[in-house]
Protein backbone atom coordinates (compact mmCIF):
# COMPACT_ATOMS: atom_id res chain seq x y z
CA UNK A 1 0.00 0.00 0.00
CA UNK A 2 1.38 3.32 -0.79
CA UNK A 3 1.35 5.60 1.92
CA UNK A 4 1.07 10.04 1.05
CA UNK A 5 4.04 11.09 -0.37
CA UNK A 6 5.97 7.55 -1.44
CA UNK A 7 5.02 7.13 -4.64
CA UNK A 8 8.18 7.99 -7.56
CA UNK A 9 8.89 11.72 -8.53
CA UNK A 10 6.43 13.29 -6.10
CA UNK A 11 7.82 14.89 -3.05
CA UNK A 12 6.80 14.14 0.63
CA UNK A 13 3.10 15.87 1.07
CA UNK A 14 0.56 15.43 4.08
CA UNK A 15 -2.72 16.81 2.69
CA UNK A 16 -4.68 17.34 -0.74
CA UNK A 17 -6.66 20.14 -1.85
CA UNK A 18 -8.91 18.84 -4.88
CA UNK A 19 -10.88 21.86 -6.76
CA UNK A 20 -13.27 21.04 -9.57
CA UNK A 21 -16.07 22.50 -11.63
CA UNK A 22 -18.08 21.38 -14.69
CA UNK A 23 -19.98 24.63 -15.61
CA UNK A 24 -18.31 27.18 -17.41
CA UNK A 25 -18.39 29.99 -15.79
CA UNK A 26 -17.12 27.69 -12.40
CA UNK A 27 -14.45 26.45 -14.84
CA UNK A 28 -13.68 30.52 -15.88
CA UNK A 29 -12.91 30.96 -12.06
CA UNK A 30 -11.55 28.02 -10.92
CA UNK A 31 -7.66 29.67 -10.98
CA UNK A 32 -9.07 33.06 -8.78
CA UNK A 33 -10.58 29.88 -6.42
CA UNK A 34 -7.36 28.01 -6.39
CA UNK A 35 -5.30 31.45 -5.83
CA UNK A 36 -7.86 32.80 -2.82
CA UNK A 37 -7.39 29.45 -1.24
CA UNK A 38 -3.21 29.56 -1.02
CA UNK A 39 -3.23 33.15 -0.25
CA UNK A 40 -5.81 32.17 2.78
CA UNK A 41 -3.49 29.13 3.56
CA UNK A 42 0.46 31.25 4.04
CA UNK A 43 1.45 28.13 6.49
CA UNK A 44 1.62 25.38 3.58
CA UNK A 45 3.93 24.85 0.61
CA UNK A 46 2.40 23.02 -2.94
CA UNK A 47 4.90 20.41 -3.51
CA UNK A 48 3.07 19.33 -6.38
CA UNK A 49 -0.10 20.05 -8.90
CA UNK A 50 -1.72 17.75 -11.04
CA UNK A 51 -4.83 19.20 -13.85
CA UNK A 52 -7.11 16.83 -15.33
CA UNK A 53 -9.84 17.61 -17.97
CA UNK A 54 -12.47 15.21 -18.83
CA UNK A 55 -15.60 15.44 -20.79
CA UNK A 56 -19.01 13.45 -21.54
CA UNK A 57 -21.53 14.42 -23.97
CA UNK A 58 -23.17 17.28 -21.56
CA UNK A 59 -20.53 18.35 -19.25
CA UNK A 60 -16.66 19.40 -19.15
CA UNK A 61 -15.22 18.88 -16.22
CA UNK A 62 -12.23 20.63 -14.73
CA UNK A 63 -9.93 19.45 -12.16
CA UNK A 64 -7.04 21.30 -10.25
CA UNK A 65 -5.45 18.96 -7.64
CA UNK A 66 -2.46 20.50 -5.22
CA UNK A 67 -0.22 18.20 -2.74
CA UNK A 68 0.98 20.50 -0.14
CA UNK A 69 2.54 19.94 3.39
CA UNK A 70 3.67 22.48 6.15
CA UNK A 71 6.10 25.13 5.25
CA UNK A 72 9.45 24.74 6.89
Amino acid sequence: MTQAGDSPGLRHYTGVKVFTATKAQERSELGDAVTAWLAAMPAIEVVDTVVRQSSDQQFHCLTIILFYRPRA
